[in-house]
């Protein structure tokens, strides 16, 4: 039996990072920020048409949130397996070849050849931390109900990353099972699964043992602006007999018990990237509430150190804590 089976995407992602530089060499290097108010985020990355743009520094690494939480739960010493769809491409078996090393049993990870595997291009600009993801969403979202072993999946844990297209259709069909199955389930939803009709989200929602959102999924979810925050944990409350946890980034993370809310803020580093910081914290709060029996507070103090050593390292698995290493404690306060 394993401990934890998850379930989520699984890409390969090509970090690039250009290089800076002055307002007088922008011609020189092929691109530059705009600043438009036209833009969500008010500026955007221009690129000259037609030409080369030089890259000062690649790097490869499989991410994904399938992988990325199940990459923690193997680190922290979990018997951990991985459920998912890749293509039957260079990439996808360069993704099983990484989970094999990260001892991830990859046994319930198919090959399809009706889309390649899932790619993101991460462009760092300007500083290490100002990133633009282009995603191509392929083989993950193919695997169907018919597709999983059901008969084979057996473990005390599951944790569902975010799932679209196909496989986000197929998000009740996983969590009845592992109810029906006494099986624990945490749940990291995305906005497709949060788009799911609400009777279907209401079915789900009272079989999870962890719910795990950041401020504009939980805005998404109750339809309350994310500053009002005892009024969403009241909505989820009713929504959810579980944990739910609501991480703010920067301003750190509450998380509800349903009785208290725990809140913690954010230890100040450097931070190199961004990738895979929300599945290593949600992956971290499971694997130190699983270990310490319930203990919510150490929870979120593992699972803000196991965020934070992600964020240290490029890529979403590189900077992972592993089992017993000494990590600085957030302080964590319960009213």
């Amino acid at each position: 039996m394993f401990d934890i089976i998850t379930f989520g995407s699984a890409t390969w992602d090509i970090f690039l990072r250009l290089k800076k530089f002055s307002v007088q060499e922008e011609p020189a290097w092929g691109w530059h920020i705009v600043k438009d108010k036209k833009f969500i985020t008010s500026k955007g990355i221009c690129f000259n048409s037609g030409s080369k743009v030089n890259v000062e520094d690649i790097y490869f690494s499989s991410g994904g949130g399938g992988t990325n939480t199940a990459a923690t739960f193997s680190k922290q010493g979990f018997k951990v397996a991985y459920c998912a769809t890749v293509g039957d491409d260079i990439s996808g078996s360069e993704i099983i070849e990484e989970l094999r090393r990260l001892r991830i049993d990859a046994r319930f990870v198919f090959k399809t050849n009706l889309k390649p595997t899932n790619h993101s291009v991460i462009l760092n600009s300007g500083s290490r931390t100002d990133r633009t993801i282009l995603v191509y969403r392929g083989a993950s979202e193919l695997l169907g109900k018919k597709d999983i072993p059901w008969e084979k999946l057996k473990a005390k844990w599951f944790y569902l990353a975010p799932l679209s297209g196909k496989l986000c259709k197929i998000t009740e069909d996983i969590i009845n099972f592992a109810y029906k199955n006494e099986i624990k389930i945490a749940f990291n939803p995305g906005n497709s699964q949060l788009s799911l009709p609400s009777k279907t989200l209401k079915r789900i929602l009272k079989k999870v043992d962890i719910l795990i959102l950041n401020q504009e999924e939980a805005s998404l979810l109750t339809k309350i602006p994310f500053f009002y925050e005892k009024e969403i944990f009241k909505k989820i409350n009713k929504l959810c007999s579980g944990i739910a946890i609501m991480t703010k980034g920067s301003k750190g993370v509450v998380v509800s018990d349903g009785k208290y809310l725990y809140r913690a803020d954010i230890l100040k580093i450097k931070v190199i990237d961004g990738t895979g910081a929300g599945d290593s914290f949600g992956a971290g709060f499971v694997s130190g509430f699983i270990r310490t029996k319930k203990n919510i507070e150490k929870a979120i103090q593992l699972a803000t150190a196991n965020a934070n050593s992600c964020l240290t390292e490029w890529g979403a698995k590189k900077g992972l804590l592993k089992k017993n290493k000494k990590f600085k404690r957030i302080k964590v306060q319960r009213k």
